[in-house]
């Protein structure tokens, strides 16, 4: 029975979400606030849905701080969002977006499709490549030689698609198709704030030639 968090300061939501979940056979833990979220995730739920405006610590400052320690999926629950709201969201560890007001079904259907995404990633096997570089997908860790570099779960996830099709160049909107699993239109924006985030971490270990950018289509994962 996967196990989810559902931290939003609206009392009536969060009875629809509990009713609708539970219906649907999952175990549902809740919080109100930011101190209450922070003391439920020590029970590993196994994906976060995250209202952004809390009064407190907001969800983006909560997804910060709980983010270096889960790395089951976060879902903002939020009424609105521009494009530097989605930058500032991925950055703080973010995964995907809930636009209120939403379609419940659509939720429980984003919720479903985040969970089979982690399982088919925790089905795969380690990989080792491009010399003291090793990616272990069923840990979903990389490390450089004996050292773990830490990556986000999305910061993994690109390196993942990439990695696997050494060689081959994804445009920015088909990485997120790959990776948000999204019908809406990739956001470019995004993809490079990732991008970037991946190539600062390598780059302390001298690999953040890794990925190639190659200009006015997209990236690619270095055969050599």
């Amino acid at each position: 029975m996967y196990k989810i968090l559902i931290v939003d300061d609206e009392a009536d939501l969060r009875k629809l979400l509990t009713d609708y979940f539970e219906i649907n056979g999952y175990f549902v833990m809740t919080a109100k606030d930011s101190r209450e979220a922070l003391r439920k995730v020590e029970q590993g739920p196994d994906l976060v849905l995250l209202d952004i405006n809390m009064p407190g610590q907001n969800g983006l400052e909560v997804c910060e701080i709980i983010r270096d320690f889960v790395s089951c999926p976060i879902l903002f629950l939020t009424a609105r969002v521009e494009d530097a709201d989605k930058v500032a969201g991925f950055r703080a560890g973010g995964d995907d977006y809930i636009l209120k007001p939403f379609s419940i079904r659509e939720l429980g259907a984003r919720v479903e499709a985040h969970l089979r995404r982690e399982q088919r990633i925790q089905t795969k096997t380690s990989v080792r490549f491009n010399n003291d570089l090793i990616l272990n997908y069923t840990s979903r860790e990389l490390y450089y030689q004996d050292t773990r570099i830490s990556m986000a779960k999305k910061e993994f996830e690109i390196i993942e698609l990439l990695s696997l099709n050494p060689g081959t160049v994804f445009e920015k909107e088909r990485i997120h198709e790959k990776i948000w699993g999204l019908d809406d239109e990739g956001d470019s924006s995004v993809i490079a704030e990732h991008i970037r985030r991946i190539r600062a971490k390598l780059k302390e270990y001298s690999c953040d030639d890794r990925i190639e950018t190659v200009w006015g289509v997209g990236y690619k994962w270095s055969r050599s």
